[in-house]
């Protein structure tokens, strides 16, 4: 299979399963190329994938995001010590189930634990990357980047 047609799966999958984590309305925008550094400006999570292709989903939002998120999930503010914890889980949550969905359509692939990253931080050495940016009920953004390496 192509890496394009790897892509789509991945980003069409990202979408259905951010839709069914996070319990609020998103408004899907159209997905970008992006080149290195990808800078992040406050908070995200990366979760490497592995298998059927090699690369990262990295979720880049705010500490608003994530309390937006984490208040329509639980009724509750996400603040303190709490907030990079949750970062870490969202990841989870999303890249585990995007596994589950791409699993039905015959790709495999596995995740790594997370990486939750606070601060302005510079992401390099990818050799593709798509942004899908993503608006929640809010106007808060989050930011998916899918880095692509070679095909596995």
């Amino acid at each position: 299979m192509s890496t394009s047609k790897y892509v789509q799966m991945i980003l069409n999958g990202t979408i259905t399963s951010l839709t069914t984590v996070i319990p609020v309305k998103l408004d899907v925008l159209p997905p970008s190329l992006t080149v290195q550094p990808y800078v992040q400006k406050e908070l995200s999570v990366l979760i490497g994938l592995i298998g059927g292709i090699k690369g990262r989903l990295i979720i880049d939002t705010s500490e608003q995001g994530i309390d937006t998120i984490g208040q329509a999930m639980f009724g509750m503010s996400i603040e303190g010590e709490m907030i990079e914890s949750f970062t870490g889980e969202l990841g989870n949550m999303v890249a585990g189930n995007l596994c589950t969905l791409l699993e039905k359509d015959g790709l495999h692939l596995d995740i790594s634990p997370p990486t939750v990253m606070a601060g302005e931080t510079k992401f390099f050495g990818f050799t593709q990357a798509f942004k899908l940016p993503v608006r929640l009920e809010d106007g808060t953004m989050l930011h998916v980047l899918l880095t692509m390496d070679e095909p596995a």
